[in-house]
């Protein structure tokens, strides 16, 4: 059963929704993605985030461009965590869709990762459900050390071909 509901208002978002499904997929998070225009279709948008919780999500990432109503309104209905993916846009660089996000009212918190962060919001929402499942925290410690190995093979790259043939 999908623990995270994966939801955006675009198939334009998928290039970086799928990065947020990349990472729960190496960490063995089970998810269900989909896409939904909460203003084209406001009657679909409320069944997805009035039944979520009673599917089995415990986490919902959305991802929105511009207006960026999707993260917000899931978090107005969704008892539980909601994170939302602002994307890049042409007109305003992504900055219309972070500020739409991250302004919540008091007491509609979204959890706002970076414009088009969509790596992160999928660790983020592995995160949350690693504070009661002891074998996805392990995965997640590995993943972690992993990184930090990546960047001594850099450093030892570096050190021997010098930056000028890096």
């Amino acid at each position: 059963m999908a623990k995270v509901g994966i939801v955006m208002g675009s198939d334009s978002d998928m290039p970086v929704m799928s990065k947020a499904a990349d990472i729960l997929e190496q960490l063995g998070v089970d998810y269900e993605m989909t896409i939904i225009s909460a203003h084209r279709e406001p009657d679909v948008f409320f069944e997805y985030a009035k039944t979520a919780e009673s599917r089995g999500f415990k986490v919902i990432i959305a991802g929105a461009g511009m207006a960026a109503h999707l993260p917000g309104m899931c978090a107005a209905i969704f008892p539980m965590p909601v994170i939302g993916i602002p994307m890049h846009t042409t007109s305003l660089g992504g900055r219309d869709s972070l500020y739409s996000i991250v302004q919540m009212p008091s007491g509609i918190p979204v959890a706002t990762v970076a414009i088009n962060g969509g790596a992160n919001a999928g660790l983020l929402a592995a995160k949350i459900l690693a504070t009661s499942d002891e074998a996805l925290l392990g995965r997640l410690k590995a993943y972690s050390e992993e990184l930090g190995k990546q960047v001594e093979k850099k450093a030892e790259r570096l050190k021997e071909v010098g930056y000028k043939n890096y």
